[in-house]
């Protein structure tokens, strides 16, 4: 086996085909996106290693498998399905606020902009989700997950439904030391406490927002510090929770220890998947360290480069010793809470 295929992380997740507007007018069309790249994107930029771990269609451009091979991602855990998955995701932005619109005709119209014929018959992600027998979302099964995917030492869930989330634990616990997990939408709600204790109590590292934090724990209480706390007691040993523009918050739940973290300074391009890429810098970061505290950081200039250019493989562009100037210079920003 050579060294390209010598895995020490897994990611699984979603890939998306982005029609992207910025909130400077500029367009990108169907171009590589979703959570699982933006994640390994951001792992990518401090070590190599990384498994893919997701599936699409057969109408999936097979040349942009060999941009993976390119990157040093391995796809080997990428399963192509035998028909066609409707992986379009239309986004915009209006002074860096970002919107998923129910109507892109209108919106391009608007702009006076051509609709894009790729872009035609367009149904948001999560109306067609509410569609019966919808292909939508990562089809992930145990069996492809290449084998020797499994000599990996870390692995990272990002936001998925929680059955997928569910079965990919019980696979992975006992065979990966360190797992960390980004929440879903769907299951952060007042609703959604059932669901909680089968994915926390089987994890380390548990990443979400603030939003949905807030989401979660409506009517119990709005100090966020209370909610990072009381998800605590499910065993978890770090949680770091993204705010945006506001940076992170950081709590190592085993020395019961606070920190903030600021969002580096950058001038912001296209948000699309940072949350992603910090999960991936910081499990990166974890890996490298063992350090909590460390690893957020790590996560935080993975952000910070995903926001300054588009798509996850601008990652991949960063000037040698660049991510480790940042580094330096964030370490003197924390502030301990």
């Amino acid at each position: 086996m050579d060294a390209f295929h010598l895995i020490r992380y897994i990611i699984a997740g979603s890939l998306e085909r982005d029609f992207i507007i910025t909130s400077q007018g500029n367009t990108h069309f169907d171009i590589p996106g979703g959570s699982l790249l933006y994640a390994a994107g951001g792992l990518a930029l401090w070590d190599s290693g990384v498994g893919l771990v997701g599936s699409v269609g057969e109408d999936y451009p097979q040349e942009w498998f060999e941009r993976f091979n390119q990157t040093g991602l391995d796809a080997r855990g990428v399963s192509i399905l035998p028909k066609t998955i409707d992986l379009r995701s239309f986004i915009f932005y209006l002074e860096n606020k970002r919107y998923q619109s129910l109507n892109p005709i209108a919106q391009f119209a608007q702009m006076g902009i051509a609709i894009p014929r790729a872009l035609l018959g367009y149904i948001p992600t999560h109306q067609r989700q509410k569609t019966a027998n919808s292909n939508t979302g990562p089809l992930i099964t145990l069996n492809q997950i290449p084998t020797d995917y499994l000599d990996a030492t870390a692995a990272h869930l990002c936001p998925m439904e929680s059955k997928v989330q569910a079965t990919l634990i019980s696979h992975l616990q006992g065979r990966v030391n360190n797992l960390s997990l980004d929440t879903h939408e769907s299951y952060m709600k007042a609703s959604g406490w059932d669901v909680l204790p089968r994915l926390l109590s089987n994890i380390k590292i548990l990443h979400t927002s603030e939003e949905d934090l807030q989401n979660l724990f409506k009517g119990r209480t709005t100090v966020l510090w209370e909610m990072i706390e009381a998800l605590a007691v499910y065993g978890l040993e770090i949680i770091a929770v993204k705010r945006g523009r506001n940076g992170q918050y950081l709590y190592d739940c085993l020395a019961k220890r606070r920190w903030s973290v600021p969002a580096y300074p950058v001038t912001v391009v296209d948000t699309t998947g940072c949350g992603d890429a910090f999960c991936g810098g910081f499990l990166a970061g974890y890996q490298n360290s063992y350090d909590p505290l460390d690893a957020v950081l790590h996560g935080n200039i993975s952000a910070s480069f995903c926001l300054e250019g588009i798509g996850p493989f601008y990652l991949t562009s960063v000037l040698p010793g660049l991510a480790s100037a940042r580094l330096y210079r964030l370490k003197e920003m924390v502030k301990r809470v």
